[in-house]
């Protein structure tokens, strides 16, 4: 009801009001930034976590062009050389979540510098490697130090941006553009630089890279103090959940070679079962747990915690199976190889830019579901390949997977890191990564599984192994479409459950 004077009236009770005015001049200044973009110094910010983003992501794909290398000058059996690769991905996934509460607790830049320090010597660790046993035990302190930069990056990057939607949106997609590009890079660059200078080069040049991350990250990010008193270690917790993850990739690794009903594979999927349900167990009567319950009861967070276990699942395994299949099916060296898989560069970083501006306009949900649709028809193209199919017709699928991929990625990380408050984002990307990158090494075992181990030409099962693959990357990715158009909130949606703006009149003009 309006006053004679004609004064302003606010249409709620005088105790509510300064906190709703309060609360639209926030979202209002949000609005402003988010559409300035991201200023010079949170691009250095962005710049500096990303370098960090870059080296241990590299890692993940660097390794495989340099196997035969490695295998002839240190005398490795097959064996050696699976867990040297799988070393560095089982500590990257295992310690993910400790790491990402240790930078709750002690704050995201010490850990973030911490990493990049034992990564960098862990790096020279293996240059200077002598036999399979140092070098799978320096790659185990690689994935250490990965996993202490990669969550609390994503923390850097949340509090440069001020936890603003639209900025951290930009800086995600820019954040990943950087990892997507440094994992489709890997098989290159490793192929270029064991040419010139041997395998031992694609570890030292991570040194110089950890250096000036380390300076850059001194020079350019504030050291924040914790918002609030973090939580404890769950060293019980963690030790099971090491053994879970452990035991099970193990177990998948074994299964081609002894087959499933051998009693290596039997028991370490039973001692993972167990370490599991334990695991399980003690988190729920933890006082301080790994892996906080209350995490999981946001329908948002589950369902991008499931989308990016898909993601992952088939990307890796598949580019496993690729990798074998242009090489030991089409006879291309580790070099053409490498080279086949250009074309995941280009798509990853377009998308991955365009990324941020979609989730800043429509929100996390659409490009989650495009990016992975559209993922899924990369994979359904590799429903027909054959033993004599050219490279030029992967270019198509080459172009499709990043594409969709490198869209849905950013937006799901935006969507995991908008439902916990700022003090739990470092945990809460913890679990992400953590899932994606158990799902890759997961993916990796099962998908070589079924390229290999089978009584057909080692050519044949090969090419029956990428079109069984594909098929199961189409049903997971279509799956994930699913739970994205269901469990995850729309821009509009998430708008709605937000304070309305306070309706003021004045005179006799209405403004909000």
């Amino acid at each position: 009801m309006a006053t004679k004077s004609g004064a302003c009236i606010f249409h709620e009770p005088r105790k509510r009001r300064t906190l709703r005015v309060d609360k639209l001049v926030f979202m209002n200044s949000n609005l402003i930034s988010s559409r300035a973009g991201l200023s010079t110094r949170q691009a250095l910010i962005v710049t500096t976590a990303s370098m960090g983003f870059v080296v241990s992501q590299l890692d993940v794909t660097i390794v495989n062009v340099a196997l035969a290398s490695i295998g002839r000058d240190l005398h490795a059996s097959v064996a050696g050389l699976q867990w040297t690769v799988d070393a560095y991905a089982l500590a990257f996934a295992a310690l993910m979540l400790s790491a990402g509460v240790l930078g709750d607790r002690f704050g995201a830049r010490r850990l973030f510098v911490a990493g990049l320090m034992l990564f960098g010597l862990a790096s020279a660790a293996c240059g200077f490697a002598t036999d399979a046993a140092q070098l799978v035990a320096a790659r185990a302190l690689q994935g250490i130090g990965a996993a202490a930069m990669l969550p609390n990056s994503l923390v850097l990057l949340n509090q440069a941006c001020g936890h603003d939607d639209g900025l951290r949106a930009r800086a995600v997609g820019l954040w990943t553009a950087a990892g997507a590009v440094s994992i489709a890079a890997g098989p290159i660059v490793g192929g270029l630089l064991i040419a010139a200078f041997g395998w031992r080069s694609i570890f030292w040049v991570n040194v110089p890279l950890c250096v000036a991350g380390i300076v850059a990250t001194y020079v350019w990010i504030a050291d924040k103090k914790p918002e609030q008193q973090a939580r404890g270690i769950d060293l019980p917790g963690q030790v099971l959940a090491t053994v879970a993850l452990t035991a099970f990739v193990g177990a998948m690794i074994e299964l081609r070679p002894l087959g499933p009903t051998h009693p290596l594979v039997i028991g370490g999927i039973a001692v993972a079962l167990l370490a599991a349900i334990g695991f399980v167990l003690v988190e729920r009567r933890a006082s301080a747990p790994m892996l906080p319950p209350a995490l999981f009861r946001d329908r948002t967070f589950n369902s991008a915690t499931v989308f990016g276990i898909c993601v992952n699942l088939t990307y890796y395994g598949m580019v496993f199976v690729l990798s074998l299949y242009l090489q030991r099916v089409l006879g291309h060296t580790p070099l053409e190889a490498g080279l086949a898989f250009l074309p995941l560069t280009g798509g990853f970083l377009l998308s991955n830019l365009a990324s941020g501006v979609v989730v800043a306009r429509f929100g996390s949900r659409l490009p989650m579901i495009v990016g992975a649709l559209i993922d899924a028809a990369g994979f359904a193209a590799l429903l027909f390949v054959n033993a004599s199919t050219p490279v030029i017709a992967l270019l198509l699928p080459f172009l499709l997977i990043p594409t969709g991929m490198g869209l849905a990625v950013p937006a799901m990380t935006t969507a995991v890191l908008g439902t916990v408050t700022p003090d739990r984002a470092g945990t809460a990307s913890a679990v992400l990564n953590t899932a994606r990158q158990a799902a890759g090494a997961i993916g990796v075992a099962a998908f070589g599984a079924l390229a290999s181990h089978s009584a057909v030409a080692e050519s044949a099962q090969i090419v029956i192994g990428v079109k069984a693959s594909a098929g199961v990357s189409v049903a997971l990715l279509l799956f994930a479409a699913v739970l994205a158009w269901r469990a995850v909130e729309s821009k509009r949606a998430k708008g709605d459950k937000a304070p309305e703006a306070v309706s003021v009149k004045c005179g006799t003009g209405i403004r909000h």
